[in-house]
């Protein structure tokens, strides 16, 4: 079974009412139909009739919303209504309320624009300083989950450690199994020095503290994190000793590249990308998504808001 199976099946029945902000695109409404079909959600799409959101009974109650987070931004009601009429921060609005799940948006609008919206109306978690994304990867039936794949470009040690945080706690829900913690690097255990390897290693004991329960180590190289004949070699007393299914790589160019790199040599199938650290579930698309990736997108979403519920 590929990861894309096994993903919709886990998300058979849930339901969750996840807005779409974009629901004029064909591409939207296609998944929408699907989703719904399958069970996995109850489609709410913005987008096509503009009088949809300024008619709609909770337009104040998300005008406020806004006004009230962002103040400095929002200097009348009539600034607020103007911000809380835009589909983005409408749809991510009614997720704040509770009026949604879940929202699903990037198909049209760019990534700053979608992680905007979220962090204007909804908020980071409690456990949380910024947003990260992470991508979920099928080698072979080999899942592993990357991050941060679109969001951060030099994460900070707190901010790696906390992207794996997220990345950790998802997998659970997305993909059922016990998340194994990697934190990449150009070194093994040493084998290198610098600013930068010691960044990794502070990373990886934070995230120790901060989820003692999580296997994880770091700095390990990729081959170590994830062959284990490698890591006996390199490694022979780390617990994750190629057993890694979280890869938490060192800066977004080289989350971004690798699992592409995977996607497109390897033959790899990805699904994602899942945005982390907002107060409740807000994902992000690739313009370039199909049906079937907003489909994926929309499940993890759904899955989300089950564990948030």
């Amino acid at each position: 079974m590929t990861y894309r199976t096994a993903l919709r099946s886990r998300a058979l029945g849930v339901r969750a009412r996840i807005v779409f902000p974009e629901g004029a695109e064909p591409r939207i409404q296609a998944a929408a139909a699907i989703l719904a079909d399958l069970g996995i959600a109850d489609p709410i799409l913005f987008g096509a009739d503009p009088a949809a959101i300024t008619t709609h009974h909770r337009l104040h109650d998300v005008a406020e919303l806004l006004r009230v987070r962002r103040p400095e931004r929002v200097r009348d009601g009539i600034h607020a209504l103007d911000l809380a009429s835009d589909p983005l921060r409408f749809a991510a609005g009614l997720v704040a309320l509770g009026e949604a799940d879940g929202c699903v948006a990037g198909a049209v609008s760019t990534t700053a624009d979608v992680i905007r919206a979220g962090i204007w109306a909804i908020g980071l978690a409690s456990n949380q300083e910024s947003v990260s994304a992470a991508m979920y990867l099928d080698v072979g039936g080999r899942v592993l989950t990357c991050t941060d794949i679109a969001a951060v470009p030099m994460p900070t040690s707190e901010q790696l450690a906390r992207s794996a945080l997220a990345a950790a706690h998802a997998r659970r829900a997305l993909v059922g199994d016990v998340p194994v913690v990697a934190f990449l690097s150009f070194s093994t255990a040493g084998s290198a020095a610098g600013v930068e390897v010691e960044r990794i290693r502070e990373a990886a004991v934070r995230f120790r503290s901060l989820a003692p329960d999580v296997v994880s180590d770091g700095e390990l190289q990729v081959d170590a994190a994830l062959d284990p004949a490698v890591a006996a070699r390199k490694c022979p007393g780390s617990p994750v000793a190629g057993r890694a299914n979280v890869l938490v790589f060192p800066s977004l160019d080289a989350a971004n590249i690798g699992y592409k790199l995977v996607e497109r040599l390897a033959g790899a199938t990805a699904a994602g990308p899942l945005l982390q650290g907002l107060a409740r579930p807000l994902s992000d698309l690739s313009r370039g998504a199909t049906v079937d990736d907003i489909v994926d997108v929309a499940a993890m979403v759904a899955l989300q808001a089950r564990v948030v519920a």
